[in-house]
């Protein structure tokens, strides 16, 4: 495939098969440069469509465009309810919900008071970008598809300006349809380069390639630009939701389908009852009667036309077992809730269950279990782009934005939760900064109880050295009165002598 002729093929419903998550693109090239930059994203297309089809069909999946709308009748065609219930935009919005329960925090990794200033002047550059909001953007497309694609940039290359912004860089949430970054082959597949695809003017596709140097323009078969960079890693950054880049759903859309057919199943036996046919047995109205009494209120008089046989009105009707069909649509809902780690809905049945034992029972824990594994693929990715970050904000003019951080400095914090058991954890910060074998900085840390703890020791830090200085002061001023009084005293005694 090549890139004039690149487009997002659909895929209309899951394939009997299935779908095994999405495909990491490798090549066996070293070194993308500007002589093999051209072949290496042509060999990486046709590996990204697939991608791309699967992460449309996914995508349409999670807003409700789902297989029910395929279901065909045999029998009474035109009774054919089609019923969403669209438990794909549930279980990706718990998922994105759960693991940004709080925006998420750079601390300092031990250190000096510099160090942590640094990292809190990082966490100004983010939240001058609005990383949260984007941060949710990515979450979401790693809950829906498996992967998402973040764009790191220098202001300055956007056009944009690090003063304007108040940070020196720019992030962007890009549709993984059309954004896929390519790895080495070779061990510990380092990203080589990140592939953006845009349409001109014209609806002709043309794509951004960046590598860790370079940053290219294909366009007609060609190289139309080449750019030096300063980046010192690729700015295409690739967030996954586990390793087969599998999305929150995708393992249970078979589940999910079978519910939207029961539930559709069960509305069109309601309205086969409700539209049932009247039979005439042995006998026969007159013309006009039935619709006069299909009106309600109306009474039908009948006679044999078969002497000696009796004359019959009767219903023919279909209905399921709507119990039966319910049990069945909870064990599917119960299994699916199982497989993507959420809590269920069953409520307690005692009146004395504890918090834990709510957490335990519910499936709360399972949720919380999987949530830390996905933090770590996150922090993964999120090095990357802080790689990135560090060498835009370094390579500043303006030396006010420079950051004397390495990676190892920063440490990447999730904040869920952290008003919970508030009480037990003042108590445990309580204790640990009365243990004088203890830094206070690592008592913030364990305690969990603000939503930054960097920032919450910073301030009270500087609150305690204010305190400490001024009760110095006090207690200084009240000495140099008691000096002052005694060499008073002295010297009225002496006068006496």
């Amino acid at each position: 495939m090549d890139l004039e002729n690149y487009k997002v093929r659909t895929l209309d419903r899951f394939p009997n098969e299935g779908m095994l998550g999405r495909r990491k693109i490798r090549t066996p090239v070293r070194v993308i440069t500007a002589d093999n930059v051209i072949d290496v994203v042509n060999a990486a297309l046709s590996h990204h469509a697939a991608n791309a089809m699967e992460i449309d069909y996914l995508y349409r999946y999670y807003r409700g465009q789902q297989d029910i709308r395929h279901k065909q009748k045999q029998v009474r065609e035109s009774i054919n309810n089609k019923v969403t219930i669209n438990r794909a935009n549930e279980i990706v919005t718990f998922k994105t919900a759960y693991l940004l329960n709080k925006p998420i925090q750079y601390i300092s990794y031990g250190g000096s008071s510099e160090t942590s200033d640094n990292v809190n002047k990082l966490n100004e550059y983010m939240r001058a970008e609005d990383k949260e909001s984007k941060d949710k953007e990515i979450v979401d497309w790693v809950h829906i598809c498996g992967v998402g694609e973040r764009l790191i940039l220098d202001d300055k290359d956007f056009g944009i300006g690090g003063d304007e912004e108040g940070s020196p860089f720019c992030l962007f949430t890009l549709d993984p349809r059309f954004a896929f970054v390519i790895y080495s082959s070779a061990i510990g597949e380092k990203p080589l380069a990140g592939v953006i695809l845009q349409e001109d003017e014209n609806s002709k596709t043309y794509a951004d390639v960046y590598t860790d140097t370079m940053h290219y323009v294909l366009k007609d078969g060609k190289v139309m630009g080449s750019y030096p960079t300063v980046y010192n890693g690729v700015p295409l950054v690739e967030y996954v939701n586990n390793e087969p880049r599998m999305g929150a759903f995708e393992a249970v859309i078979s589940i999910l389908n079978n519910i939207n057919t029961l539930e559709s199943d069960a509305v069109d036996s309601v309205e086969d009852f409700v539209n049932g046919f009247d039979v005439f047995q042995n006998c026969d109205i007159e013309d006009g009667t039935y619709s006069s009494l299909s009106i309600g209120g109306k009474a039908v008089k009948v006679k044999t036309t078969v002497p000696g046989m009796e004359a019959k009105v009767y219903r023919v009707f279909s209905e399921i077992n709507q119990s039966g069909v319910q049990e069945r649509i909870d064990d599917f809902t119960e299994s699916y809730l199982t497989i993507c780690g959420m809590p269920n809905r069953n409520g307690g049945s005692s009146t004395s269950d504890t918090g834990t034992a709510v957490i335990f029972r519910d499936g709360w824990s399972e949720a919380e279990s999987r949530a830390e594994d996905s933090e770590k693929l996150f922090v993964r990715s999120e090095r990357q782009m802080l790689r990135v970050a560090l060498s835009i904000c370094n390579t500043q003019e303006d030396r006010s934005y420079h950051l004397n951080l390495k990676l190892s400095d920063i440490k990447t914090e999730f904040l869920r939760k952290n008003l919970n058991n508030a009480q037990s954890k003042a108590q445990i910060l309580t204790g640990l900064l009365n243990n004088s074998m203890v830094h206070p900085k690592l008592a913030y840390e364990a305690a969990a109880l603000f939503k930054d703890n960097e920032e919450a020791y910073r301030i009270s830090m500087e609150y305690y050295e204010k305190k400490q200085a001024e009760e110095e002061a006090r207690l200084q001023k009240e000495l140099d009165n008691a000096r002052t009084q005694a060499l008073r005293n002295s010297r009225q005694d002496n006068n006496q002598s």
